[in-house]
């Protein structure tokens, strides 16, 4: 009897899993927004603006420390918030708690595909707490990327800050 329930668990088990992977919406794995969606991206490297503090949020930045690098996108708990384009950074505030952020390399490629490119990451945000964290873009040959999102210390973000452009965005259309 024993083996008998071992057995159907041990086989139960992928199945079950394999269910609540299929049923989670794609959109929402590891924090990324629906690969559809592309940003248009400028940057200035003459502005350097910081964010407003508000009251009860925290304040993450993020940035691209790659010059000349590709867009990469950046999404929030399953919903894209901003983009970046080369050596840039954009900021905004969130809710205290832990949170889901992912990065992606924004590609007319691979929005056909069901390839994705990036890297994902969980965030426990406290509130009056600023965060930095930078997408890193590895190049190993011109058909093999890696793409990391870390966090970075305080005083390497603000160095960042003034040594990146800022970076603003709006959906393609």
């Amino acid at each position: 009897m024993m083996k008998t329930l071992l057995v159907a668990l041990l086989f139960a088990s992928p199945i079950l899993a394999q269910e609540q992977t299929a049923s989670a919406p794609a959109a929402t794995r590891g924090g990324c927004g629906p690969s559809e969606l592309q940003f248009d991206v400028l940057t200035n490297k003459n502005q350097h603006p910081l964010a407003p503090a508000e009251s009860g949020k925290a304040v993450v930045y993020i940035f691209e420390d790659m010059e000349h690098g590709p867009t990469m996108k950046v999404g929030l708990d399953g919903a894209w918030v901003g983009a970046n384009k080369g050596k840039s950074y954009f900021f905004f505030s969130i809710e205290p708690g832990d949170h889901q952020v992912c990065t992606n390399w924004q590609s007319g490629f691979f929005k056909k595909t069901a390839l994705r490119i990036g890297s994902a990451m969980t965030l426990k945000a406290e509130a009056g707490k600023v965060y930095y964290l930078r997408v890193q873009v590895y190049e190993r040959s011109e058909q093999d990327h890696n793409v990391k999102l870390e966090p970075v210390e305080t005083a390497e973000g603000q160095f960042l800050i003034s040594a990146s452009a800022f970076s603003t965005f709006h959906p393609k259309k």
